[in-house]
């Protein structure tokens, strides 16, 4: 299990761009929670005042075998909107911002040619902003979200409206862009 690697990003809401890492191949965890703020140990209602700096985002754990970081980059960008900024449809402000989080120096160079690939392939600008690396590769700090946040959508999300009219359309896209990537 050693061999196993981690990525953290942030597409929006949380529940969203967890719902669509469960179904990848290779992804053997994920988890929501909170980067790229400057309180210690936020809560959900702190993070959604705007206050703290935070974004939603989700820690997943992968097989590099299976999916390659670049992969799990292009999933991601690839499944939300990150030409939005601080924003993903409805649900508006940073802690809902388009972002990457690398965790060494590697994925930082990974995540800027994750970007660059989308721009060119999509005739566009991605606002999703690479957070967490600064000279001394300092790495954001991450705090898990409270446990009823986690595989919210295998759970409450399915009674959830806002879940209910924005995740299975997220799940339709990596089925149809990203097939290949998909858990059977």
């Amino acid at each position: 299990m050693s061999n196993l690697e981690t990525a953290i990003i942030a597409g929006g809401c949380f529940w969203c761009t967890e719902a669509v890492f469960r179904d990848v191949v290779g992804v053997s965890g994920v988890e929501s929670g909170y980067i790229g703020g400057t309180k210690a140990n936020p809560t959900y209602k702190e993070v959604c005042t705007g206050d703290t700096g935070h974004a939603e985002g989700i820690r997943v754990t992968f097989d590099p075998h299976a999916i390659s970081l670049a992969e799990v980059y292009d999933v991601f960008l690839g499944t939300h909107d990150p030409t939005q900024l601080n924003r993903q449809g409805g649900d508006i402000g940073t802690q809902y911002r388009s972002a990457i989080f690398p965790l060494s120096d590697a994925q930082g160079a990974e995540a800027e040619a994750a970007i660059a690939r989308w721009n060119a392939e999509n005739g566009k600008v991605a606002v999703t902003t690479i957070e967490g690396l600064s000279g001394g590769a300092q790495v954001a700090e991450w705090y898990p979200a409270e446990d009823y946040h986690q595989e919210y959508w295998d759970g409450e999300g399915q009674r959830n409206p806002y879940c209910l009219a924005v995740i299975p359309p997220k799940l339709m896209k990596l089925r149809k862009s990203f097939q290949k990537y998909v858990k059977d």
